[in-house]
């Protein structure tokens, strides 16, 4: 679905500048930041921005000399737009998720929020990770935030930790396992027939 967008908008630059000011309307960025954020170079940020303010897609605004961008909610195909972003924004077409095996001994990687348009999730990734990679986990959502358009809420822990809030009973875990979500690594025996059990109680 990335590609599509990519195809329909013409470049990357311009179909993650697109996702990330339709999903953060509330956002005022420098060229800076907007450039950072999307992993997109300055060059590019600069020439995509100024198409965006030619059809009055984002506005514009001077704090201490410096010119933030924002999206402009009254465009007149906000709506369109905000619903087309959204639906190429869910697993799997992301991308960036295969890479999520190659930050440590990954036991469990699970997805919710924002990869399945599931906003009552109050996390978008539980990682199960021993011997965990500090930068590739950095440079994993790094990329997932630049592809998707928006900041990743994910939750780190290792087995041990795993096991024993599961044996506690630890209400955040039991509700994600409980509510809509994905696999992209199970490695823990026994957790599918765990959640299976506790979707049959709902």
């Amino acid at each position: 679905m990335a590609e599509i967008l990519e195809s329909l908008f013409g470049s990357k630059a311009k179909a993650r500048l697109l996702r990330f000011f339709i999903l953060n309307p509330e956002k005022e960025c420098d060229l800076a930041e907007t450039a950072k954020r999307n992993m997109i170079s300055i060059q590019n940020a600069r020439k995509e921005l100024e198409v965006f303010k030619k059809i009055k897609l984002v506005s514009e605004k001077r704090r201490k000399g410096k010119k933030f961008y924002f999206l402009n909610t009254n465009f007149s195909f906000y709506g369109e737009l905000k619903s087309l972003v959204t639906k190429s924004n869910v697993y799997p077409q992301c991308q960036n998720l295969s890479k999520v095996k190659n930050i440590g001994d990954v036991k469990l990687a699970l997805v919710s929020g924002v990869f399945l348009n599931y906003s009552k999730s109050k996390a978008d990734i539980i990682l199960v990770v021993n011997s965990v990679n500090k930068g590739k986990l950095n440079n994993l959502m790094n990329n997932l935030e630049a592809e998707i358009g928006r900041e990743i809420s994910y939750v780190l822990m290792n087995s041990d930790e795993f096991k024993y809030r599961l044996d506690m009973l630890d209400r955040f875990i039991l509700d994600f396992l409980e509510a809509p979500h994905d696999e992209i690594v199970n490695k823990i025996l026994g957790l599918k027939r765990l959640i299976n059990n506790l979707k049959m109680r709902r």
